[in-house]
């Protein structure tokens, strides 16, 4: 008896469950959805880098000497032609007193055969001197003259020298970096830069960014831009777009990190005294603005196969396409899942440009219209056409069941 009980009641717990789940409302998938609405959609690129002057010069010697006095510290302001730096001068002086010395005696020897050349003129004229005799004096004059020319060039170049002892200011502006010390040398070469000091107007700084090459060709001159740096917290300095880099910097080549960015200049508009070259800074350059047009969440566009033109096609004539060695990728789309109170269909869309949380809808939705927006494994995958669905209406704030 005990026995036949305890099986009534399982069977009753069976019935009771399958009765349930008869009569259990099928709720469908549960989505998020968000209402089309029209608004503005604005484009931009974004890149890091440091800020720097617009303008700067780098003081270096052309002589090597001893540096004996720095007439400027960092964060000195300096005047255009103000003395910055002395080097050690008495080689200098040395070689032009030389060449001023060696001058004279060319210039002197140059007279003497002067005189020669008018001597020997008179005498040709008289028939006392061969015309040999004659050209050898008045090669020896030219030889004389070439002479003193050579002279006179040495001097001018041993002042040049002497005159690259004393550096001055190219530009007003402040001393953002200082090198060298007083007691060091300046090694002096013409063609490799031995930097004493940098000269810099910090009035006018710009923000030297990297932008990936796939988002450069967006970028023009003139585009404004929203600059952040690092050690400004919670603030945003305006800026515009001057020089986009014609040439890459690839890091990596070869390698499968390689990356290829060009750099972006950005003026800034807004002057901080505490601005200090090399400061991080990131960038917004505002690339397209759309205004007043149909936009919809990034979330809510997803991908699916473009249906088949022809849905009657031969069975065989299919069975041979799908194992072609050749088979073409299948053809996709863009989508979004538009829902009503009836249904739930892929709609595809045409897009223009996007911002971080928006695409621009050129075709395909109206203001108003309802779309999916996840979850993003269900949006992503799994959802079609048809699907019955349940979400809670933005609208309304209840759920709403198709």
């Amino acid at each position: 008896m005990k026995k036949i009980i305890i099986i009534a009641g399982i069977a009753l717990v069976v019935i009771v469950i399958i009765v349930a789940n008869f009569l259990k409302e099928d709720k469908g998938l549960q989505v998020d959805v968000e209402k089309v609405e029209k608004g503005t959609v604005t484009q931009k690129v974004t890149g890091s880098g440091q800020i720097r002057p617009e303008v700067q010069v780098k003081v270096s010697a052309n002589v090597a000497g001893k540096i004996l006095k720095l007439h400027a510290e960092e964060g000195d302001e300096v005047k255009k032609g103000q003395l910055l730096v002395e080097l050690d001068q008495e080689q200098y002086i040395a070689a032009l007193e030389r060449a001023e010395s060696n001058l004279l005696s060319a210039m002197a020897n140059e007279k003497k055969l002067k005189s020669e050349l008018q001597r020997s003129r008179d005498l040709r004229t008289k028939g006392l001197l061969s015309e040999a005799e004659y050209e050898a004096v008045e090669a020896s004059y030219e030889a004389a003259k070439s002479n003193t020319r050579q002279a006179a060039a040495a001097v001018k170049e041993a002042a040049d020298q002497k005159s690259k002892t004393r550096l001055h200011a190219d530009m007003d502006g402040i001393v953002s970096q200082l090198n060298k010390e007083e007691g060091e040398i300046a090694l002096g070469a013409q063609f490799q830069e031995d930097v004493i000091m940098i000269v810099a107007d910090l009035s006018r700084m710009e923000a030297a960014i990297e932008v990936d090459e796939n988002d450069v060709i967006n970028v023009s001159i003139g585009d404004t831009a929203d600059v952040e740096i690092d050690a400004f917290v919670d603030t945003t300095f305006k800026g515009f777009v001057t020089q986009i880099a014609n040439t890459a910097t690839i890091k990596g080549m070869g390698t499968q990190e390689q990356v290829t960015n060009f750099e972006v200049r950005i003026a800034l508009l807004d002057y901080n005294e505490k601005f200090r070259p090399g400061m991080s800074t990131t960038v917004d350059v505002i690339t397209d603005i759309r205004r007043d047009v149909i936009k919809v969440p990034i979330q809510a566009v997803t991908a699916r196969e473009k249906p088949k033109l022809n849905m009657k096609k031969d069975v065989e004539e299919e069975n041979l396409e799908e194992t072609s060695d050749q088979q073409e990728e299948k053809e996709m789309h863009e989508v979004v899942f538009w829902v009503n109170e009836n249904n739930i269909e892929a709609r595809p869309v045409k897009l223009g440009i996007s911002d971080d949380t928006h695409y621009e809808v050129i075709s395909g939705l109206g203001e108003g219209e309802m779309v999916v927006t996840g979850p993003f494994r269900l949006l992503s995958r799994t959802l079609k056409d048809g699907d019955k669905v349940s979400y809670e209406d933005p609208n309304k704030g209840e759920e709403h069941v198709n």
